[in-house]
């Protein structure tokens, strides 16, 4: 068992994976106590509600939060960890017990969803830093805003697809849900003219369908955009899905889940550490599965910034 003085704060989000998150915490929040001893539990209500109790808890003395959600509430969680200046308590760990549509992160680091085995992990309580990416963007008001992003953030297709996996339902689970919202949007979407800078390797006007500016490899439940991507070289791996035909993109589709979407000749990859991008067109973000604004936006890595908990 952990030290009952380490102070343990669990951040859950009870809607996770269309509400059986809420159905599975009662045996969650019974197996956590018999492992780790007490903690505090705070359950969110609507979107945006674990950053704040994340910051609660650690400002109250947490040294380790558990995240119980999918990527959504995991970047909430993460943004909650980080204040202007950086981490608000740089000595507390972030550990995760994935619970969600798509659960990507987790295909690129190792954190298991099984319940016995992400305990045992929380149970060793060895963290590695991971690099965060920050994003200064314009949200749905206009409003200059900042986020900070464990996995991927995109612009272009990704937005969109993002819109409408989250306003239908998500009950065939995440990747039929992103798969079907993927055709229906390729059917509708019209290329962005974008000016894209990566940092003095790239800056020009160009035609795109996707821009991803990656940490981790997967987004979109399972789409395998960034083959070359880690979360801990203090770099972004940048995909750039250039100006394909509508036939090119679906004779290629496959390749976005294989790993061989590089191979596209229209398809670009970059290292990079800022990535800036804008148009005059309407183009909406994704950030770590939730559309949260539209360009322009500048993008900027924070290397080994935030200590996670996962296997060796």
């Amino acid at each position: 068992m952990l030290s009952r003085q380490k102070k343990i704060a669990f951040i859950v989000n009870p809607n996770a994976a269309m509400g059986s998150t809420g159905k599975e915490w009662p045996q969650i929040r019974s197996f956590a106590r018999e492992r780790l001893g007490p903690f505090e539990a705070y359950l969110t209500t609507a979107q945006g509600d674990a950053i704040g109790l994340t910051r609660q808890a650690l400002l109250a003395g947490a040294e380790q939060i558990v995240c119980v959600g999918g990527d959504g509430t995991f970047n909430e969680v993460v943004n909650g960890f980080m204040g202007g200046e950086g981490p608000i308590r740089p000595e507390a760990v972030l550990s995760y017990i994935p619970r969600g549509t798509g659960c990507d992160f987790i295909k690129t680091v190792p954190i298991p969803k099984e319940l016995d085995k992400a305990m045992d992990l929380i149970l060793k309580s060895r963290a590695r830093p991971i690099d965060l990416g920050q994003l200064s963007y314009r949200d749905h008001h206009g409003r200059p805003s900042l986020r900070y992003f464990h996995n991927i953030t995109s612009l272009g297709m990704g937005g969109e697809v993002d819109e409408r996996v989250n306003r239908t339902t998500k009950a065939f689970g995440g990747f039929v849900s992103f798969i079907w919202a993927t055709l229906i949007v390729l059917l509708n979407y019209k290329t962005k003219r974008v000016r894209l800078k990566i940092d003095d390797t790239l800056e020009q006007n160009i035609i795109i369908w996707h821009v991803v500016v990656a940490n981790g490899k997967y987004q979109g439940g399972g789409m395998f955009v960034a083959p070359d991507a880690t979360v801990d070289d203090g770099l972004f791996h940048v995909t750039v899905v250039g100006d394909l035909s509508l036939p090119e993109v679906f004779w290629h589709l496959p390749k976005l889940y294989n790993g061989k979407l590089l191979e596209v000749g229209k398809v670009s990859a970059f290292e990079a550490r800022k990535v800036e991008a804008d148009s005059d067109q309407r183009v909406l973000l994704d950030v770590d599965g939730e559309q949260l604004g539209e360009l322009p936006v500048v993008v900027e890595i924070v290397p080994g910034v935030l200590p996670l908990i996962m296997a060796d």
